[in-house]
């Protein structure tokens, strides 16, 4: 049985061998569901390629090559730090 301690802010550090045994990673989301007899669940919040495909995409919008992504994400990092 593993064991973790719930801190004054609320908060749980999930322990390795659990992060590990469920295949989560830093900033994965987590769905917790109580039962009648008050035990929790707990479960990764996945999204499916079908669920996401096309978000991003807005008609009419010009094509962007890699490079000018590359250059838009290192000039956001350096807006970033100042």
């Amino acid at each position: 049985m593993t064991v973790a301690t719930l801190t004054k802010k609320g908060q749980v550090t999930i322990p390795k061998s659990v992060r590990d045994s469920m295949g989560l990673h830093t900033g994965d989301k987590l769905e917790f569901t109580l039962s009648d007899n008050g035990v929790a669940f707990i479960k990764p919040i996945t999204k499916k390629v079908d669920e996401v495909f096309g978000r991003l995409h807005q008609p009419g919008r010009k094509a962007v090559s890699i490079e000018e992504m590359d250059a838009a994400v290192k000039s956001k990092m350096r807006a970033d730090k100042k």
